[in-house]
């Protein structure tokens, strides 16, 4: 199926006002339905060689994969296609960029974040590592999809500490997950229900740590209309409020139903096209 017919998707990358360049990188398919948008670190140039790396790897072999066969289809028991497909190659790209820091003395503990949609079934298929984040706006309704994998949000969840003091904590940027730190990381994958109308914004950690959520949720509500405005005017309020980091944003709105194909005719014609 051509998502193309039933997605938006915008994207967009700024190095923001005080970092000269840029260690994020996004990409979007809009034919086969997936984002990928990986927010990197390490020292000299070594967040942006891991974070390309992990969009053009995931761009390359999700494209491949989601081609050869339907992302919706089973593998397993309640196992899609997708959520292998994002298991597998997430941790291929890991494996390629931890190998890369130790065979590269240049390259020494450079790891990248990771946020992976695909939409697929009426639903969308989320891979994330680290803190860049998924939200969805759904009418009125603005919610996290993610939860960060980071220091600050093991402290929420034990109740060391609370919302409001997060917010102003100095440790918003220890993640306790990274792709390619370490020879093996765990993906957290879930599916969420998807229906038309929905707005998600992919984001690195540059919008949400200088824009609240509830500005976030007010630009998209305004502006999802134009997603091209919506996603520059959300670069220009982080780079407003300090623009401390990269900030990077991908946009995808459901204009319509998309169920999978069934049966043994979508099966033949999946085989000709």
């Amino acid at each position: 199926m051509d998502m193309s017919a039933v997605l938006e998707i915008v994207t967009s990358s700024n190095p923001g006002m005080v970092r000269s360049n840029n260690e994020d990188s996004v990409m979007a398919n809009p034919l086969r339905g997936f984002a990928v948008l990986a927010d990197g670190m390490g020292g000299y140039n070594a967040g942006e060689v891991a974070s390309g790396m992990a969009t053009a790897m995931l761009g390359t072999e999700l494209d491949k994969a989601f081609l050869e066969r339907d992302p919706s289809s089973e593998v397993s028991a309640g196992k899609s296609w997708a959520q292998q497909v994002l298991d597998t190659e997430m941790a291929r790209v890991n494996a390629a960029i931890y190998q890369a820091s130790q065979s590269q003395p240049q390259y020494a503990g450079m790891g990248t974040t990771l946020v992976v949609a695909v939409f697929h079934d009426n639903k969308v298929t989320v891979g994330h590592i680290g803190d860049s984040r998924l939200y969805r706006l759904r009418g009125e309704e603005f919610q996290q999809v993610t939860r960060d994998h980071s220091l600050l949000q093991e402290q929420l969840d034990s109740g060391l500490i609370t919302p409001e003091q997060a917010r102003h904590s100095q440790n918003k940027n220890l993640v306790t997950r990274a792709v390619g730190i370490d020879p093996e990381v765990a993906a957290e994958i879930h599916d969420h229900a998807v229906i038309p109308g929905d707005v998600y914004l992919l984001c690195s950690d540059g919008l949400n740590d200088m824009v609240e959520d509830d500005e976030i949720a007010m630009t998209l509500g305004a502006l999802s209309a134009n997603l091209e405005l919506c996603a520059m005017q959300l670069i220009q309020m982080a780079n407003d409020n300090g623009g401390r980091d990269n900030v990077s944003v991908i946009l995808v709105k459901v204009k319509g139903e998309y169920p999978a194909a069934r049966g043994w005719w979508a099966r033949l014609l999946a085989w000709f096209k």
